[in-house]
């Protein structure tokens, strides 16, 4: 007799070591350890890719796209912000992120009006 999977119970175990790992990512980024907090990204990554769940929301900004490395401001990361955008350069590999911020320009101005 074949045992069947359950997927959206499998989704949702996924999701909780995925939220664990990044947890165990940002202490160690803290902590000064880039190698063992960029393995923990690179695991939870590995283990959303393997049961097709998305990055949560809050870590979805945390970690370069491009190197993996879990980024902290003023650890890891250069934060700038200007011209409507909010600039993001991880100091491992000189990669840039770039998120427009318009939403909280147009709810300021409507609160001066």
């Amino acid at each position: 007799m074949v045992k069947r999977r359950h997927r959206g119970m499998e989704r949702r175990i996924a999701l909780e070591r995925m939220t664990t790992l990044f947890h165990l990512a940002e202490t160690e980024a803290l902590q000064r350890h880039a190698g063992r907090a960029r393995r923990y990204v690179e695991l939870a990554r590995r283990i959303g890719m393997r049961y097709n769940v998305r990055v949560p929301a809050p870590f979805k900004r945390s970690f370069c796209k491009k190197c993996l490395a879990f980024l902290l401001p003023s650890v890891s990361a250069r934060v700038r912000v200007g011209q409507g955008r909010v600039v993001v350069t991880c100091t491992t590999c000189g990669a840039v992120q770039r998120f427009p911020y318009r939403r909280e320009q147009t709810a300021r101005r409507a609160s001066r009006a």
